[in-house]
């Protein structure tokens, strides 16, 4: 294939991506404006710390969460949040697609780190971890900088440090259990609510 061909074809499909995601946003937005809203604004960025920033937030991620939130073909939710369940429940697949481009097109507004006294048992625990607890490093799933990685490990930096304990300890208590391999599940058991919310508060002002 000649340089000039090859240019083409990536031309070709920057333009075909750019018209999915103009399509995407197009589909999405009166979903958002209409349903999503009173939880998350119209941008995905929350004023409410119990409704997550959903923001600049891996698409895969927010198209999985979509899913499980909803029953198929008779079955219960994988995961259950009876305000999610509801606001799902008349979604088809493209409007899940669809909503999870848009909000991970928008910028996200971030939190910051409130409590100066735990910043460093929570750099830690994100970047070594609770060695005698058997607790690995939050930044080896969810990167340095807590930017996530596609599609299992969500973006939590900027992230209110409220809903991230609250997700921490639902993993512990078994409010939650869609993590991939119980991975969550079987950290989230071995942390204290001092440890997570120390954790969670420096995840917050990451960036």
């Amino acid at each position: 294939m000649t340089k000039r061909s090859l240019l083409l074809s990536l031309l070709l499909v920057a333009g075909s991506l750019q018209a999915q995601d103009q399509a995407d946003i197009a589909r999405a937005k009166p979903i958002a404006e209409s349903i999503c809203v009173a939880c998350h604004g119209t941008d995905g960025n929350s004023a409410l710390p119990e409704n997550p920033k959903i923001a600049g937030q891996i698409p895969e991620y927010l198209y999985k969460q979509l899913r499980e939130f909803k029953s198929w073909d008779g079955n219960p939710p994988v995961r259950e949040n009876a305000v999610m369940n509801a606001m799902v429940a008349g979604l088809a697949d493209e409007d899940m697609k669809a909503l999870a481009a848009y909000y991970a097109s928008q910028a996200l507004q971030p939190e910051t780190a409130g409590n100066l006294e735990t910043i460093e048992l929570g750099q830690n625990i994100w970047r070594g971890g609770i060695a005698d607890k058997g607790v690995p490093a939050c930044a080896a799933c969810h990167g340095p900088n807590g930017a996530g990685m596609p599609a299992q490990y969500p973006r939590i930096s900027g992230q209110f440090a409220q809903y991230t304990v609250s997700q921490l300890q639902m993993f512990r208590d078994g409010g939650r259990n869609n993590d991939p391999s119980e991975m969550m599940r079987m950290i989230a058991l071995k942390m204290t609510d001092a440890e997570m919310r120390a954790v969670a508060d420096y995840a917050a002002g990451l960036r």
